[in-house]
């Protein structure tokens, strides 16, 4: 959710939230290009080129530009195929890619290379309970996530497509309303505090070198720091702690948890047996969960009743896609 766009072109984005500090590939990054394909055989097309989902190239570097169209004319050559590539005047931003694709009867597309999936029909007038099973993984590991379910209603399932796929980093997946995510603070606090928590072998040394008290936070026992500081005073107090273990090359893990959407999130997370928790921004409520697998890319799909009206959102963890 660092990445998002909103209705801001993504070229706005600063690539050292990417990680990108060389400045030769942020230039890269940030003259990127999307590509619509056309033609009466777009569909066809774009489905078989199998570079990117849907019927838009997103975030094309400029100087991949001609390559791709080259291939891509080569493509529908061989395939015989009506169909090309045009250049979008502007970056499309992650918000109108949420609109177009869900018009479109749902479907993924890409931010920055991560796969994320829209679907529209989802009522926004009430609360939407949400399923989850897991299964015995056999590793030693303990139960895990086999699958989470958002449902629509009760209706009969006539039907299941699949939508694409949801890359995870971090371990977490968020569902969410695109206008709400609009609001997103993923690292700017909301209300202009922190907390700083750190742990480890060396935790017990470090906090009587600092005065720390326990974190007090569910979930989080074992965990030292302080909650609730001005960010300038947990910035000082973060700093500090590292440089301790620079340092005396004490072993500590020291976390900066500025009061974000994220850490609000999070933070009914680490408490949650689930591993799950929601935050509101407006009139929406957004869900974010653990995926119990660790990172990876997994399967959305959507069940559909008679009427072809969405029933559940489905996103597998089973088996991350390879």
């Amino acid at each position: 959710m660092g990445l998002w766009s909103g209705e801001r072109s993504p070229a706005q984005i600063d690539p050292a939230v990417l990680g990108i500090d060389d400045p030769e590939l942020a230039a890269e990054v940030l003259g990127s290009v999307d590509f619509a394909v056309t033609g009466p055989d777009a569909s066809a097309a774009a489905r078989g080129f199998g570079r990117q989902p849907g019927a838009v190239l997103h975030d094309i570097p400029a100087s991949k530009a001609a390559e791709l169209s080259r291939m891509f004319d080569e493509h529908c050559l061989a395939e015989g195929l009506d169909a090309r590539l045009e250049a979008l005047p502007g970056r499309e931003p992650h918000a109108r890619r949420v609109r177009r694709t869900a018009a479109g009867g749902g479907g993924g597309f890409l931010i920055f290379g991560v796969p994320v999936v829209a679907v529209g029909g989802v009522p926004g007038d009430r609360p939407l309970p949400v399923l989850a099973s897991r299964f015995g993984s056999g590793d030693g590991m303990g139960p895990r996530w086999s699958e989470i379910s958002v449902r629509m209603s009760e209706a009969p399932v006539a039907s299941t497509v699949r939508l694409g796929d949801v890359g995870v980093d971090w371990a977490r997946v968020l569902f969410g309303d695109a206008d709400a995510l609009d609001e997103w603070q993923h690292d700017e606090p909301v209300d202009g505090l922190a907390d700083v928590a750190f742990w480890g072998a060396a935790a017990q040394e470090a906090a009587a070198a600092f005065a720390a008290p326990p974190l007090g936070e569910p979930g989080e026992e074992g965990v030292l720091g302080w909650t609730g500081l001005p960010v300038a005073e947990a910035v000082e107090k973060a700093i500090a702690l590292e440089r301790w273990k620079e340092r005396t090359g004490r072993r500590i893990m020291v976390d900066f948890r500025p009061h974000s959407h994220h850490w609000q999130v999070m933070r009914q997370v680490r408490a949650s047996a689930g591993e799950a928790g929601t935050v509101d921004i407006g009139d929406a409520r957004l869900l974010c969960a653990m995926t119990g697998r660790g990172d990876g890319v997994f399967p959305v799909s959507a069940d559909l009743d008679a009427s072809g009206a969405v029933v559940a959102v489905r996103v597998g963890f089973a088996d991350a896609i390879e």
